[in-house]
């Protein structure tokens, strides 16, 4: 698999219409799949312990896409191997009130992972060039100053902070990878279905849910637009064909892994100080009395 297919790349035009949600990439069957998933599970292990011990990168995993995309789905099982004192989990849902007297960043930079660890944002940032922007009365709780709000530049400058933001974490070893799990609204309202009949399913399901997709073409408009703006040679968006869960949770693995070997993680050398230390202690513990 080529993590490259699914990346946006900056400057360059796409049509998210026409990026397929059923991709498998020549995979047939879930099947066939697992073995090369299992193996990810099992590396993004052995990386994740590296990235701890290490102590010099943090990962932060964007997971944005439309309701019933497979975003749970994808935390729970990619990242299954991982050491849970490596990884944390965050669900942004709507801002409180403390949250709205600052900055449409300021939760989500409270947020951020610390060095060695692998940090998920369930939803993030982008809720506030998707969600607000296809519902803009969202914008009047906020508390901008009125000229904020009537500037017709306010998404171009959104987009701009976002990328200002994330080219600062990156800058200070916070490698940001994001996915939009591109679902087709066909394969959702299979989902939706799901979740309504099947009693271990229905506490997932919310009437908005089934209320936001008469929305369906302004969310793929303002997703079309805030990839196309954000997504930047160190914080790239990658879209995910989301019909199929196994494919989806096949191909997020490989990128994660693609990224993570790239930074060439490797545990620390203890230097010559401490190994004369661990000598000592390992002459110690041999000469012990049983």
């Amino acid at each position: 698999m080529e993590p490259d297919f699914f990346r946006i790349k900056p400057g360059v035009a796409f049509d998210l219409s026409a990026l397929q949600t059923d991709f498998t990439d020549g995979f047939k069957h879930k099947d066939e799949a697992k073995q090369a998933f299992d193996k990810n599970v099992k590396k993004l292990a052995e990386l994740q312990e590296k990235l701890y011990a290490s102590d010099k990168y943090a990962l932060l995993i964007i997971l944005q896409g439309m309701d019933a995309s497979g975003k749970d789905g994808v935390i729970k099982n990619v990242m299954k191997g991982v050491n849970p004192q490596g990884c944390s989990v965050v669900p942004f849902k709507q801002p409180s009130s403390e949250e709205l007297d600052h900055d449409f960043l300021w939760r989500h930079q409270k947020a951020l992972p610390s060095r060695g660890q692998i940090g998920i944002f369930n939803r993030s940032h982008y809720e506030e060039v998707i969600v607000v922007k296809v519902h803009p009365e969202f914008l009047k709780s906020q508390k901008l100053p009125e000229q904020l709000l009537h500037d017709n530049d306010f998404w171009k400058k959104r987009y701009q902070s976002i990328n200002d933001w994330e080219q600062h974490l990156f800058e200070n070893g916070i490698i940001t990878l994001k996915f939009f799990l591109h679902v087709s609204k066909e394969e959702q309202k299979v989902r939706f279905l799901q979740r309504i009949e099947k009693p271990n399913k229905r506490w997932k399901f919310s009437m908005n849910d089934v209320t936001e997709r008469s929305f369906w073409e302004n969310y793929m408009n303002a997703y079309q637009e805030a990839l196309a703006a954000t997504s930047t040679a160190n914080s790239p968006w990658y879209v995910i064909p989301a019909d199929k869960k196994w494919f989806t949770r096949l191909a997020v693995s490989e990128i994660i892994i693609n990224r993570l070997e790239a930074l060439e993680l490797d545990f620390p050398n203890p230097g010559q100080a401490l190994e004369a230390e661990l000598a000592e202690a390992k002459q110690i513990l041999l000469n012990e009395e049983n």
